[in-house]
């Protein structure tokens, strides 16, 4: 009988080392047939849901493009924002599409591919109203305006009623008769010297009534100042909301904004006082009802939202605080690579803008 050749231990190695590149590509080509997880959470206008049910959005129409591209099979998983965090970041999910800022903190936890829009933070105040007759005369009749009236008067009474005791008796000529002449031609006489008008047809004469009159004359002059601010404070139109002009306008303000977001994270730092909202529509309604003098988040989002609820508010020109969109995925995905390169083609193409436009609109 022939005898069994041995198989040489080079033999065995090539043998195995076929059988485990075999099971790599099988177990490539299985996961090339499953369809990928691709979680999603609302965040109009790059991801809400249409009247027919389905998903659409500047970050949907984007990853729709970029899996034809990689010719690739994906089935939606609507999550919230904190649940999408935590999935990319275990791997439950293989992309996460929204509006994901890019950041240091959230780099050391998942993969990032290249951004696909640049826009920055911005500032929604209440809008101003024209000035007109009727809101000034409003302005007259509110309660700050009439209390500083009511204040100076009795500031004047005050001061008019010192005198009249000095002088009702060594003076009775000027301020005599009875209590309420008296007291009515001290009034007449504060007035004037408050204002300096000094008209000289009544001064006191006794040492006392004298002192009183020296010390009006000097406060007089700090009551001026400080009634023609007041009176000027209570008859103008403009408030701490539209002072609000800028990020350097914030310190002093309160600003409503959402919780674990680069904008309070920006307030944090630049120690802004911020009355943290459960969702952007809650931040623009409470700056529209007056509760914040101005609300701060990302441009485009605040942008699309403040045009939802009826264009309230108006959103201050420019950006600051830059910020970078992009997808995620798992930390040493391999999707990064592929997913990039298709991300740069449908961003560089003309058809891009139309998409932001569509949903934008053409700034």
């Amino acid at each position: 009988m022939p005898r069994s050749i041995a198989k040489s231990p080079v033999a065995r190695s090539l043998q195995l080392l076929a059988i485990t590149f075999i099971l790599i590509f099988s177990s490539l080509a299985s996961a090339q047939d499953q369809p990928l997880r691709v979680g999603i959470t609302p965040v109009p206008p790059f991801v809400m849901k249409a009247g027919n049910g389905e998903w659409e959005g500047i970050s949907v129409d984007l990853w729709r493009q970029v899996a034809a591209g990689l010719g690739r099979d994906f089935e939606l998983v609507p999550l919230s924002f904190q649940e999408l965090l935590k999935s990319v970041e275990n791997g439950d999910i293989d992309v996460a599409v929204g509006a994901l800022t890019m950041t240091s903190a959230r780099e050391t936890r998942f993969d990032f591919s290249h951004p696909f829009y640049q826009t920055g933070l911005s500032i929604a105040v209440p809008k101003v109203k024209d000035p007109s007759l009727l809101s000034s005369l409003g302005a007259l009749l509110s309660w700050r305006f009439v209390s500083v009236i009511a204040g100076l008067a009795g500031l004047l009474l005050a001061v008019g009623f010192a005198v009249w005791l000095f002088e009702r008796k060594r003076n009775p000529e000027q301020f005599g008769g009875s209590a309420a002449q008296g007291i009515g031609s001290s009034f007449w006489w504060a007035a004037v010297t408050m204002t300096t008008v000094g008209y000289g047809d009544k001064a006191p004469v006794t040492l006392a009534g004298r002192l009183v009159g020296l010390v009006w004359m000097f406060a007089g002059l700090i009551m001026v100042a400080s009634f023609t601010a007041a009176i000027t404070s209570s008859l103008t139109v403009s408030n701490l909301q539209n002072q609000i002009q800028g990020p350097r306008d914030l310190p002093g303000a309160n600003v409503a904004t959402i919780a674990k977001t680069a904008s309070e994270e920006y307030l944090q730092e630049n120690r802004v006082r911020h009355t943290l909202y459960p969702d952007l529509s809650a931040a623009l309604e409470s700056t529209a009802k007056g509760e914040t003098d101005a609300a701060v988040y990302d441009r485009a989002l605040m942008q699309y939202r403040n045009q939802q609820q009826g264009d309230h508010l108006t959103i201050l020109p420019g950006t600051f605080q830059q910020q970078l969109y992009a997808l995620a995925m798992p930390d040493g995905s391999p999707l990064r690579g592929p997913v990039s390169e298709k991300v740069l083609e449908v961003t560089e193409s003309a058809a891009w803008k139309g998409i932001v436009d569509k949903y934008l609109g053409n700034e």
